[in-house]
């Protein structure tokens, strides 16, 4: 099995990436495979259901090496190219690499409709804000329209409208909107619902699946519209330049399953990447990476057979099963003994609080026991550990959670008290 943090001890010095020979390359690739492709529903357009985005990797990565990537996702069949995340630095490099990699014109263009916030704040609302942006986009591509541009939802109503104009006029052909995190899913829902827009944009994988899977995706097989997944391999939890994510983390050096092959996965990021691209809203899946090995790697996830319903069940049964990894990514064996004033509970207390709950706004709470621990994943977040005080209260850092009963003794939700706020949750499962 391919391991994702190391090949043949390959590192991130300069050029490392290109040392790569053809026939090293080659041996990444599935043998007489061709990437799945799937309809985006307003137009029928088919796109390769993985494609590639850099976020802020120019900021830290060789610049050869991610030419090297690119290069390696076309030459392998892939299209979507997306400079949605990052700074203003990394857009400009995802038009610069295209550029010089001459597939400027052979790519997916997608991006933002609205510049990213900087020294200079948050983007001002109003028309001429998308209508610039959009210019920017058109002149560092020298194309003659942008493929698809997305907006947050929750920002100025004259952006979404105004980007509805430019694709009336030709320079845009998708309108989206997208979401990271899922503190503004209510907002994205109602734009679904009521937006007439071609694409969204959300954080799934299989480790943060609960409220994609749940409301998510289902309106957007409702609403007929296409579905961008960004770091289908997991939220890196805060770590910077791809030094980790915690799906790969979490699994560590645990072997691929056997029954993996039935849909031929050969390596855990395509495991990972088949359990996103098998959902049928899913268009595509954006991976990052500065290895042109890995993008192979990941280009694998997109061939050959998926994963029906029941094994995708089991896939996530799987993944559920695993310790977590904490939020500093410590192993949960180094973080058993917790806090000053921690006490140990027994399994049979600690399994009354496993289940899920959700928050006015909408946010999903996870808690899950391993042995005598547990666990809470706040929406799109990282799983963490957290620690008993007494029977019904917890810590969570500086945070604490305290779960209320009934006067059966039954968990009907909980308080999350943030010290300046407390946020209530019922329990939904």
């Amino acid at each position: 099995m391919i391991n994702r943090r190391e090949f043949f001890g390959i590192t991130l010095g300069a050029g490392a990436a290109l040392a790569l020979s053809p026939a090293w390359l080659r041996a990444f690739q599935q043998s007489g495979g061709t990437l799945i492709q799937r309809a985006i529903p307003s137009t029928g357009e088919m796109l390769p259901v993985i494609g590639l985005s850099f976020s802020n990797h120019p900021a830290c990565a060789d610049h050869a090496a991610l030419r090297a990537v690119l290069k390696t996702m076309v030459d392998n069949g892939g299209r979507v190219f997306d400079a949605m995340h990052g700074n203003a630095d990394a857009e400009q490099f995802h038009a610069t690499v295209a550029n010089e990699v001459g597939v400027q014109n052979k790519v997916f263009w997608s991006t933002r409709g609205t510049p990213p916030g900087g020294s200079g704040g948050p983007p001002q609302p109003g028309a001429a804000t998308v209508k610039a942006h959009i210019d920017t986009w058109l002149a560092r591509t020298k194309a003659p329209r942008m493929d698809l541009v997305m907006l947050p939802p929750q920002g100025d109503p004259t952006w979404l409208a105004a980007l509805k104009e430019e694709k009336k006029a030709g320079r845009v052909r998708y309108t989206g909107v997208q979401v990271i995190g899922d503190n503004v899913y209510p907002q994205l829902e109602s734009v679904m619902r009521n937006g007439a827009v071609d694409f969204i944009g959300v954080d799934y994988d299989i480790g943060n699946r609960e409220r994609v899977e749940d409301t998510i995706l289902p309106l957007a097989q409702e609403r007929k519209i296409a579905v961008m997944a960004f770091f289908p391999l997991g939220n890196n939890g805060g770590l910077s330049c791809g030094s980790g994510t915690n799906l790969f983390r979490r699994v560590g050096t645990k072997p691929l399953p056997e029954w993996a092959a039935e849909f031929d996965a050969t390596t855990w990021a395509q495991f990972f990447l088949k359990y996103v691209v098998s959902h049928p809203a899913i268009t595509v899946a954006r991976v990052g990476t500065t290895k042109p090995a890995h993008m192979l790697d990941d280009i694998g996830g997109g061939i050959g057979r998926l994963p029906n319903e029941a094994t995708r069940k089991r896939m996530a049964e799987f993944i559920d099963s695993l310790p977590p990894v904490t939020l500093d990514g410590a192993p949960s064996s180094q973080v058993l003994q917790g806090p000053a004033g921690a006490i140990v509970l027994s399994e049979a207390v600690l399994d009354r609080y496993v289940g899920q709950y959700k928050t006015a706004a909408g946010t999903i709470l996870v808690f899950r026991r391993y042995g005598t621990m547990l666990t809470a994943k706040p929406g799109g977040n990282p799983e963490t550990v957290i620690y008993a005080h007494s029977e019904t209260r917890f810590s969570a850092g500086s945070n604490f959670i305290e779960f209320q009963l009934d006067s059966a003794g039954t968990v009907t939700g909980l308080v999350l008290d943030q010290g300046s706020q407390k946020i209530s949750a019922s329990r939904i499962r």
